[in-house]
């Protein structure tokens, strides 16, 4: 029996390894290579992610923010203090459900790039 690739990830949570499943079902096994070397470079760890939100109390509110690439919401983090730290705080307990859905986009935009 053969190991999941995704395993080797770090930090790699039970929901993205089964949309990882789901969305790899079709690729041959150089799709599948390319598809773990592309999507490996762009993922996000729910660890950083944490990481830079505590961040956000030290250095500079919203760096989780432009981390995942929403600018929009960083600089918004930036200049009003993370919403006076609310906003900071919402994301140290949904720090997870923000790299899942950034990975999620990851890995469809790498789908996208494998199949050309």
């Amino acid at each position: 029996m053969q190991q999941n690739p995704f395993f080797v990830l770090p930090g790699i949570t039970p929901e993205e390894l089964t949309y990882l499943q789901q969305a790899t079902a079709g690729l041959t096994d150089e799709q599948l290579n390319n598809f773990r070397f592309i999507y490996q470079g762009k993922r996000r760890n729910p660890s950083d992610i944490l990481l830079f939100t505590l961040l956000g109390f030290i250095v500079v509110a919203g760096v989780q923010r432009f981390v995942v690439g929403q600018i929009g919401m960083g600089i918004l983090y930036l200049l009003t203090g993370g919403f006076c730290f609310i906003g900071t705080i919402v994301d140290l307990i949904n720090h997870k459900s923000i790299a899942n859905d950034y990975n999620k986009d990851m890995a469809y935009e790498t789908m996208q790039i494998v199949k050309m």
